[in-house]
């Protein structure tokens, strides 16, 4: 069993006039999720809503023993509550995609989602779109997400010395929640060590703070405080995206057994 120290705060930004930011944070299920919607008219806010929503709902009913649907079965070396929470991502896409096909005001509506599921002595980390997963373990920080941008791939297939791309690449995305029928996350599963803390976040926070802040302010700080200071110092570099910001501090490792 796993015990975190969690916190996450959401925040509108300077100029923007709505959140279309989600977050969840559920100490009670070990499930921690972040959705950054895109799309006019409070789109994006409907489709980072559902996923949060839909995610969250199907990882208690798994909870519950109450999911008897067969699961999607992507690799063997996952346990069953990967399996699920890649199956959770799936019905969420689904729903964000059925709702912008049927109804003329969502056309076009999306968001990412990052999150973080606990299991007994694992941490599954999924991803759709930029929205950023980090891991910071014995002092050193690392993305544990993949980021689904323009940008991204084709810099990953670039040569070495090839000339560095225009921003509007950025932030464009090559996969995200609701826009076609399916969709493909990334997800790993790696061993919790205590000590461990991770950071999701909305691209409100990771383009204005760089990994490095991150690591110091987070190091420094407990959970809360540390949401708070990451929200003020993007505020402070004056963009007007969401922000949105979840710290989780691993505290302990129970052993059931021994319950």
């Amino acid at each position: 069993m796993v015990i975190v120290e969690s916190s996450g705060i959401t925040d509108v930004g300077r100029r923007r006039e709505g959140n279309e930011d989600s977050l969840l944070v559920n100490d009670d299920m070990g499930l921690y999720l972040v959705a950054d919607g895109m799309g006019g008219h409070q789109a994006g806010e409907v489709a980072s809503r559902i996923v949060v929503d839909s995610i969250r709902d199907y990882m208690m009913m798994f909870k519950e023993e109450k999911i008897d649907e067969e699961i999607i079965d992507i690799d063997k070396t996952l346990s069953e509550e990967a399996k699920h929470l890649y199956s959770a991502v799936h019905q969420a896409n689904s729903k964000v995609y059925q709702l912008s096909e049927s109804n003329e005001s969502y056309k076009g509506m999306g968001s990412t989602v990052s999150a973080v599921y606990f299991t007994d002595n694992t941490l599954i980390a999924i991803n759709v779109g930029d929205s950023p997963i980090c891991l910071i373990r014995k002092g050193n920080i690392k993305t544990l997400s993949v980021c689904h941008t323009m940008m991204a791939e084709l810099e990953a297939m670039a040569p070495k010395k090839a000339e560095p791309l225009g921003t509007q690449y950025r932030h464009m995305l090559t996969r995200a929640m609701g826009v076609n029928e399916t969709v493909k996350p990334d997800i790993c599963e790696l061993q919790v060590i205590m000590g461990d803390t991770l950071v999701i976040s909305s691209d409100g926070l990771s383009d204005k703070v760089s990994t490095e802040e991150i690591l110091d302010l987070v190091s420094k700080e407990k959970p809360d405080k540390a949401c708070r200071q990451l929200v003020d110092l993007a505020n402070e570099r004056r963009e007007g995206d969401n922000i949105t910001v979840i710290v989780l501090n691993i505290k302990n490792l129970i052993d059931d057994v021994l319950q």
